[in-house]
């Protein structure tokens, strides 16, 4: 590919493409690994890591438990949601490269309930803030896996621009609640490391993949009044 190609590229089809390679195809050989498993895996299996923290550093408090119940059931609810509409994104084949670098960038997660259980307990926490991190994981996990579903069996029926229901008002409703999921645990474990990780996360995956979605689906009609009427990431009052 000649430089001038590259050049012309926007930054985020780049970040995308070299994403793509790193979970696809790092390390060249064949690519017999669902991507898919490899997800699953690490989301369905985060409450046995978390559990299996708390005992090591026998931290059994307030903040430990709501942690593993809020992180935990997120992982048991991404397989579930993977068994009844399935993403097809995540069912490409992988070299083995591929599917180590996911699982150990996955298992970045992992650091926030790390931080929290390896801390001795001491401070006291407000239990507005554990109120305010459940409302905000809630709302995030029925964003996010209602517009999953809809999007899922809307584009299985009538493939096109979606422009009702859950993204009548914001053009990427799934991200924005995955976002809300995730911020909620960085609430839970009191951390900065946690908000950097979920900040790199956003910045490298989240909004190239969505700058390429609006890419892909700018050239159905109607996509310059949707842009419109809805919001990028939030509903325009």
């Amino acid at each position: 590919m000649e430089r001038s190609q590259v050049n012309s590229k926007p930054w985020y089809v780049l970040l995308n493409q070299l994403a793509d390679y790193l979970i696809h195809y790092l390390g060249g050989g064949k690519a017999f690994i669902t991507l898919s498993h490899v997800i699953n895996a690490h989301k369905g299996g985060t409450i046995l890591v978390v559990l299996g923290l708390m005992y090591y550093y026998h931290h059994f408090t307030l903040d430990a438990w709501i942690y593993v119940a809020l992180h935990g059931s997120y992982g048991i609810c991404w397989v579930l949601k993977h068994l009844f509409f399935r993403d097809q994104r995540w069912e490409r084949k992988i070299t083995i490269g591929g599917a180590l670098f996911t699982w150990f960038f996955l298992a970045t997660y992992w650091i926030a309930p790390w931080l929290l259980v390896s801390d001795p307990p001491g401070e006291v926490v407000p239990f507005r803030l554990y109120a305010f991190s459940i409302i905000l994981y809630v709302l995030g996990l029925f964003l996010m896996i209602a517009a999953d579903g809809q999007k899922h069996f809307t584009l299985k029926y009538h493939p096109g621009l979606i422009t009702t229901g859950m993204y009548s008002s914001i053009r990427h409703p799934n991200y924005l609640g995955e976002m809300m999921v995730y911020a909620s645990f960085a609430l839970v474990s009191r951390h900065w490391v946690p908000w950097m990780i979920l900040a790199g996360w956003w910045l490298i995956f989240f909004v190239p993949n969505m700058l390429m979605i609006e890419r892909s689906v700018s050239r159905y009609p109607g996509w310059e009044a949707y842009k419109k009427q809805a919001g990028f990431l939030w509903p325009r009052w």
